[in-house]
């Protein structure tokens, strides 16, 4: 294990302060997942919706993506296998618009389907490369940590182009999720950093920024997309450029 007594080497002075490390969330942080899966849903489903407008389109991404999250969190408590809420979820979008999702075949092909295309869509959001770069100028080790299992996620960051993030903790790697405090010490560790010393951005409110700043986290929040930060009190940026400001 390494010893994590002594900081890092190297620091990056951020709006925020010094910092020696820094921790991502991953999707919808560092990939644009949401347009993955709106795009490999859209993809799966044409068939079974045929004639349905672009604004249709995305309200069926937006339940699929936003409103049925609670599936995830029956995942995420060992509730549903990953498959089980991917379906569940699809079902609801699917609902929606007055279809049924058979079960058996239709539903074995529709899931399979999905699960084959949504990875080639996965892509990095174009402000985190030059942020890596600015890291690695500086020394200042960095990592990613995330409330999916670490395999699927490592295959995430590779086929987004990221392989260079080699330090990555899945809810499997400790047996806990976000916001549970072990999951971002344990990316501390991982890095040789401390925890007021190490940086966390998440796109989620709570379970990024609020849940790493209490774990002893420099947490911050990235809003790309404008959310009301109303009875939100800490740091907050709207695209990753904002931490090298």
């Amino acid at each position: 294990m390494k010893d994590t007594s002594q900081p890092a080497d190297g620091f990056l002075k951020t709006p925020f302060g010094t910092i020696r490390g820094i921790l991502f969330d991953i999707d919808d942080t560092l990939v644009d997942l949401e347009y993955a899966m709106t795009t490999a849903l859209r993809e799966v489903s044409e068939h079974l919706l045929p004639g349905l407008d672009q604004t249709g389109w995305e309200r069926f991404g937006r339940i699929f993506t936003h409103e049925t999250t609670h599936y995830y969190d029956r995942y995420l408590a060992g509730e549903l296998t990953f498959n089980d809420q991917r379906l569940l979820r699809g079902r609801a979008a699917l609902g929606h618009f007055g279809v049924d999702l058979a079960d058996g075949e239709e539903a074995h092909q529709w899931l399979s389907n999905y699960g084959r295309i949504q990875p080639g869509y996965v892509r990095a959001f174009e402000d985190v490369v030059p942020l890596l770069d600015a890291l690695d100028a500086a020394g200042v080790p960095y990592g990613a940590v995330s409330n999916n299992v670490h395999d699927y996620q490592r295959a995430k960051l590779d086929g987004a182009g990221l392989d260079r993030i080699k330090r990555l903790v899945g809810t499997d790697t400790v047996g806990v999720a976000k916001p549970g405090p072990a999951i971002y010490l344990e990316g501390v560790r991982l890095l040789g950093t401390r925890p007021a010393d190490t940086l966390y951005v998440g796109d989620n409110r709570m379970l990024d920024a609020e849940g790493s700043t209490a774990a002893g986290l420099l947490g911050v929040w990235l809003n790309r997309v404008g959310e009301p930060r109303e009875g939100f009190a800490g740091y907050e940026v709207s695209s990753l450029a904002g931490i090298l400001a």
